[in-house]
């Protein structure tokens, strides 16, 4: 009888010990997929085939992570999609604020599985989150980003909330945060961003757009150019606000007249083209 125990203590454990093992290949297969779908989708340069599939993808992450709630490379895949397909696709205003709300709540979420001490410090004053994160590490800068482009997208959805533009301060130290660890980060992306939130306000109210103009002119070098919706986003942010109708238009034509290919940011570079024509067309009556 012991020896039959011991047999079928011995058969269980290798089972366990297999599907454990076979959870892990899922896990591994369901993140490199998450993370080949942004990638197709970043190199797409027909915004039409994006707006129209993407939601059947959405719902796909959706249904790995109903069936893996806590793989946080899943859960920043989800963040970084739903957010994108807030920001560069949907034009109702709701619809809009609903999508880029669970874009954060898994940002969130994958914060919480990686990060406790930084989950729990989201909440807090800015004292105390700052204290949190100056304590992450290089091992961390994708959930970092992830969490500020999420947050990001949150707010520019939610503007009219006071509340949300509070947070802020706490979206740009973590921008900040990322570039401290490494300043060549997402081939400048990061000082894309501080370029918009510098240059939210005029210097009159507590802005700093030369801080701004500097982080564009960052974010187009470390591209080495290939970036254009940093200089679509400098006409629009900086030179708008600052009324230099010269610098508008002249980045504003240097994007409509590149070309838009690039390794991960087709698909980035063909929207900013389209907003930079718009841009070009309102801006005659703007200046």
């Amino acid at each position: 009888m012991n020896a039959m125990h011991t047999t079928l203590r011995v058969a269980l454990f290798a089972a366990l010990t297999l599907l454990a093992g076979c959870a892990g290949v899922v896990n591994r297969a369901s993140q490199r997929f998450a993370d080949n779908l942004g990638s197709a989708i970043l190199n797409q340069d027909d915004p039409g085939t994006v707006r129209d599939g993407l939601p059947a993808y959405l719902l796909l992450l959706d249904a790995l992570l109903e069936g893996d709630p806590k793989n946080s490379g899943t859960l920043l895949a989800a963040a970084r999609l739903y957010g994108a397909y807030a920001g560069g696709f949907v034009t109702e205003p709701e619809r809009a604020r609903h999508l880029a709300n669970r874009a954060f709540g898994y940002a969130r979420r994958a914060t919480c599985e990686r990060s406790p001490p930084l989950c729990g410090a989201l909440e807090q004053p800015f004292e105390a989150f700052s204290a949190v994160v100056a304590n992450t590490g290089a091992k961390d800068l994708d959930l970092v980003y992830g969490l500020a482009s999420a947050w990001a997208g949150r707010i520019q959805q939610d503007s009219g909330d006071w509340n949300a533009i509070a947070d802020l301060p706490k979206v740009q130290l973590l921008v900040e945060r990322v570039l401290a660890l490494n300043p060549d980060y997402a081939d400048g992306e990061p000082h894309m961003v501080l370029g918009v939130l510098h240059s939210l306000r005029p210097a009159t109210l507590g802005g700093k757009p030369e801080l701004g103009k500097a982080a564009f002119d960052t974010a187009i070098a470390q591209s080495q150019g290939r970036n254009l919706m940093a200089k679509t986003l400098y006409a629009q942010y900086y030179a708008r606000l600052v009324f230099d109708q010269e610098l508008h238009d002249r980045l504003l034509n240097e994007v409509v007249a590149a070309a838009p290919e690039a390794p991960r940011m087709t698909l980035m570079n063909v929207l900013a083209q389209q907003r930079a024509k718009a841009l070009l067309a309102s801006g005659k009556d703007y200046f």
